[in-house]
């Protein structure tokens, strides 16, 4: 039981079965540059506070980073029963400068140590994903620029229901993403917080200096209430929010460009380099990237509802049951970062039939709705004109004829009001720009949305 940093009280070795169950290491060893960041910004501490002399705060830290250079190196030797990264790297650490080694942990606790880790390294996985998240926008607001003109038809309910831009479209998820961002930056707020000095649940009776400890890691806040910092994990609960809200997100753009992908529709082309074939058929060219996507968003619903069951009925305050919080959230951290990155290459890569879309947005009697509001700006109420098109549009298709290619006196058969200026609103160019409404789909409103976007985001 030497060997045990924890193994004064007890007399019988750990069960080998039970040393590889209660293991993490082979999981949580991705944390540890946070670990021997935070490790050696609290051994600075403890030399300032005088716990330890000046020369074992050297030796500590010239070992933690040589440490460090061994794993990054692959040089480093993990064993099974080393636990966890933290006393993996203790135990290395007193190996490399004998009994200085068993200072470090001097007034904290692997609950408030991994606590530490885990927020150090959410901090910096939030900054790549809203670098991420920027790249995306930025490649949305390039292509609806260059779609400025382009019309495709709207859909409710998976019916076509008002012709829309294609910029706009894209501008819709950019505004998506926009809030996903809000999300993740909130979010770093709150995990930006730092908690070395709970100790195991009720701080520390050693003179420590907390404050200089979240100065040298670039922490704006301290944990107030030690039970709190060691216990909870809603900060990495709130990060698997934001990445599952993420993921819906681009499983919905996926979704669309999966169906606009096929024969059927045959609006958008997705390049080869993001399609994949068939091992038997040999004219398919499968969307799989934006189906893998699509897929992996149960991944990430299903970290979120790990993570949650989890936390619902630990009692206070930390329990081992809180190793089991590393694999979710590692999870949602790899999969929505190889979302977003692989997502922006596929889009930058689309080819939008433009020619095909224009023709699907005028089936469906999309214009019907400037039919009826032409009706309305004549003096007809509102109900009125939605049954008068209604029962235009059941002529329509008995005729098989376009709501285009109705004469006027056709037109008037169904209401007085309609006259020769009905004629050029029924056609999808007109029915777009009429939509001049604050956040509306027509040609000025977008285009002044892209500028004050793209102002935006030179600042």
């Amino acid at each position: 039981m030497k060997e045990k940093a924890w193994g004064g009280r007890f007399a019988l070795p750990t069960d080998s079965e039970v040393e590889a169950f209660t293991a993490s290491v082979h999981f949580d060893k991705r944390l540890y540059k946070h670990d021997i960041l935070g490790s050696i910004a609290h051994a600075r501490m403890l030399a300032r506070r005088k716990i330890i002399s000046a020369k074992e705060r050297d030796a500590i830290c010239a070992g933690l980073k040589e440490i460090g250079a061994d794993i990054e190196g692959g040089a480093f030797t993990f064993r099974a029963d080393d636990e966890d990264i933290h006393m993996a790297i203790e135990r290395a650490l007193t190996e490399i400068i004998g009994a200085a080694g068993g200072k470090l942990h001097t007034g904290r606790s692997r609950n408030d140590q991994v606590a530490l880790d885990v927020r150090l390294y959410l901090r910096d996985e939030i900054a790549d994903v809203l670098k991420l998240l920027a790249r995306l926008k930025k490649m949305l607001l390039k292509t609806a620029k260059k779609e400025i003109e382009t019309i495709l038809p709207g859909y409710t309910h998976m019916q076509k229901a008002q012709p829309v831009l294609l910029a706009h479209y894209l501008l819709a998820y950019y505004e998506m993403f926009s809030r996903d961002q809000g999300r993740f930056e909130d979010c770093r707020r709150r995990v930006n917080v730092m908690p070395l000095g709970a100790a195991a649940l009720a701080g520390t009776g050693l003179p420590i200096d907390r404050k200089a400890v979240a100065k040298e890691l670039k922490f704006p806040a301290l944990s107030e209430n030690s039970m709190d910092a060691v216990s909870d994990r809603d900060f990495a609960a709130e990060f698997i929010f934001a990445a599952a809200t993420v993921m819906m997100h681009l499983s919905r753009f996926c979704e669309d460009l999966i169906i606009w992908s096929t024969d059927e529709f045959s609006y958008v082309e997705i390049s080869d380099a993001f399609t994949t074939g068939s091992s038997i058929m040999p004219q398919k060219k499968n969307p799989d990237v934006a189906e893998l996507i699509r897929g992996k968003t149960s991944r990430v619903y299903g970290d979120l509802v790990a993570l949650l069951t989890l936390l619902k009925g630990l009692p206070m305050t930390y329990n081992r049951d809180l190793q089991e919080d590393k694999e979710p959230l590692f999870d949602a951290v790899d999969t929505v970062k190889s979302s977003l990155s692989v997502f922006a290459a596929m889009v930058g890569h689309v080819k939008f039939d433009r020619r095909r879309m224009r023709a699907g947005a005028e089936g469906g009697f999309s214009t019907a709705t400037d039919a009826a509001e032409y009706l309305v700006s004549k003096g007809v109420p509102f109900r009125e004109a939605h049954r008068v098109v209604g029962t235009l549009v059941a002529y329509c298709l008995e005729k098989n004829k376009p709501l285009t290619a109705l004469s006027l006196e056709e037109l008037r058969r169904f209401h007085k009001k309609f006259d020769a200026d009905i004629l050029g609103r029924l056609a999808v160019e007109s029915s777009v720009a009429a939509r001049k409404s604050y956040g509306g789909t027509a040609t000025e409103v977008v285009a002044k949305r892209i500028a004050e976007l793209e102002k935006n985001a030179g600042r």
